[in-house]
């Protein structure tokens, strides 16, 4: 897919990954629609940009509020014209405790954003992404979507349901103009965790692990879109427990919880 002149909406692009999927779609070309919760957080995406900041639009908005994304299509395209890509980038983790001590409150909200969030997105942009003769739609899963993560059980269960998304989604898009890719990242040197409102200052060994920078995530996304890749995983441990994960699913459980077992209180 050519990039030069299209308009993507990237959702999360105040921050992290979605920052970094924005500055480089501007960087080869292309305009972007920035959704976040925080309009000062697109405004540093924005300063950022450099020379093609003028190509980058704001729109601060609570993705989980279903009305005002569904009317999100019509403002875009009178800022920057007709969308031919959505990426779904936002997301959230849960406080690392295990699903029998997490509250409702939490688990509905990892809910919202997480999975309700990204599918109001597809409903509200998918109409017009149908009318361009070229279009494509990402969306951003998790390591923990099939390896499971102690202490992330229920965010690793939205990611699951993302892929299932993504995967149907390919199935009824066959034919048209639409591509869709499901991405995979392992740990990435983002702020996810304060990002999601939680205090991870006693996560130990956590601090240590290594991680992919978001700027080397963001470009692997946008390379994926270019090579109308349908799937792939962002660093040495998405990919690793991918493949082991499809040899032994105990084997890359038990992987996973020796590694991060220490989160958990």
């Amino acid at each position: 897919m050519e990039l030069t002149g299209t308009v993507f909406v990237v959702t999360g692009a105040g921050n992290g990954i979605g920052r970094e999927v924005a500055l480089d779609l501007l960087a080869r070309g292309a305009s972007v629609a920035g959704l976040d919760i925080k309009s000062d957080w697109l405004d540093e995406t924005q300063s950022l940009a450099g020379k093609q900041a003028s190509h980058f639009q704001a729109f601060p908005i609570d993705i989980t509020d279903r009305k005002k994304v569904l009317a999100l299509p019509a403002k875009v395209e009178k800022a920057l014209g007709l969308p031919d890509g959505l990426i779904n980038v936002a997301g959230i983790i849960q406080p690392f405790v295990r699903v029998n001590d997490l509250d409702f409150d939490a688990i509905d909200r990892v809910i919202n954003v997480n999975l309700h969030g990204p599918l109001n997105l597809i409903k509200a942009f998918l109409p017009g992404l149908l009318t361009r003769p070229e279009a494509h739609l990402v969306n951003v899963s998790s390591m923990g979507s099939y390896a499971p993560v102690p202490g992330q059980t229920v965010y690793g269960a939205t990611k699951a349901a993302i892929n299932l998304l993504s995967e149907g989604l390919r199935s009824e898009l066959m034919g048209t103009s639409v591509r869709v890719t499901v991405v995979y990242p392992g740990a990435i040197g983002t702020n996810i965790a304060g990002n999601s409102g939680l205090d991870m200052s006693g996560a130990g060994e956590a601090s240590t692990r290594k991680v992919v920078a978001p700027a080397d995530a963001g470009r692997q996304i946008v390379l994926a879109i270019l090579a109308n890749k349908k799937r792939i995983t962002i660093g040495q441990d998405a990919s690793a427990l991918w493949k082991v994960n499809h040899l032994s699913p105990d084997l890359a459980a038990g992987m996973i919880y020796k590694g991060m077992k220490d989160l958990l209180p």
